[in-house]
């Protein structure tokens, strides 16, 4: 249901890339409410990033809206922090200096000593006070993560974009900073959209999870309420009776029906289509 006061609404957007060429996503329309951590899946080449991208003000639609705080989304802006795949941390400061540097756009006023502890404050969220004086050279791909995790929640972002900010990193040590994630998440009240192609991952951290069919043409084609409990923790997922109703459906959808979508969507067959939305293993999807 859409409401007047969503903290960010999404309204008919689509991209293409090329004239003539068909649109990579069309039709897209979701809302996020405030404190929500949503994910979004689907195959590569949907439109994804470029969604995020477009939240982020780093990209123009073709056609459609963008608002939070129903302003809408026009170029960058420090209200909406990113971190990418790649860390893109500034490789001659250290690790307290490139939290530090952010802090310092988002508050120009502040004297040295309140970014300092500002921006340690944050740096200890992520574990890695100890790691302060070190450059990024010094660091492994985890802890390059959590700089730049600490980094965007150290501007007070009023929302959070997240693009599979983990993809790269082993089993052991996504687990352990989708575990800091969570706790920083639960104690600022963060509203994230963030991109992932791991399930499991979806599952740990969302409230909700957009599914997108294949692209070209590529819709949200379901919103999936998250039906496991809030305090969900990492080592006992698989042991919760809604684990693998809500499992099975994500990667149902994936194999198969995201394909089916597609073909439909490339021969106008969506036209006015509307996600429906899922609450696996409680009832049967109804339409939004």
């Amino acid at each position: 249901m859409q409401t007047e006061n969503s903290f960010l609404k999404v309204e008919g957007l689509s991209k293409s890339f090329k004239i003539g060429s068909p649109p990579v996503f069309e039709g897209i329309n979701f809302e996020i409410e405030r404190g929500e951590f949503v994910c979004i899946i689907g195959h590569s080449g949907c439109g994804k990033t470029t969604i995020l991208n477009v939240l982020a003000g780093l990209e123009d639609a073709t056609d459609g809206y963008a608002y939070m705080l129903n302003r809408e989304i026009k170029g960058p802006s420090l209200d909406r922090g990113v971190v990418f795949q790649g860390h893109a941390l500034m490789p001659w400061m250290t690790v307290l200096q490139n939290v530090a540097f952010a802090v310092k756009s988002k508050y120009p006023n502040w004297n040295k000593a309140q970014i300092i502890e500002h921006s340690k404050k944050y740096l200890a969220m992520v574990g890695l006070v100890n790691a302060e004086n070190k450059k990024p050279s010094e660091l492994s791909g985890g802890m390059k993560q959590r700089v730049g995790i600490a980094r965007a929640f150290a501007i007070e972002p009023k929302m959070l974009l997240l693009d599979e900010p983990f993809g790269a990193l082993d089993a052991l040590t996504r687990g352990v900073i989708q575990d800091e994630l969570l706790k920083i998440c639960s104690e600022t009240k963060q509203t994230v959209f963030m991109i992932t192609h791991d399930v499991d991952e979806a599952i740990l951290l969302s409230d909700k999870i957009m599914l997108m069919s294949n692209g070209p043409n590529a819709r949200i084609a379901e919103i999936v309420i998250n039906t496991l409990p809030k305090n969900r923790k990492r080592a006992n997922l698989h042991h919760d009776p809604m684990y693998y109703p809500m499992r099975n459906h994500l990667v149902d959808f994936l194999v198969n029906r995201s394909k089916d979508l597609q073909v439909k969507g490339s021969t106008g067959g969506l036209d006015g289509y509307q996600p429906v939305l899922v609450c696996p293993g409680l009832h049967t999807p109804i339409t939004q």
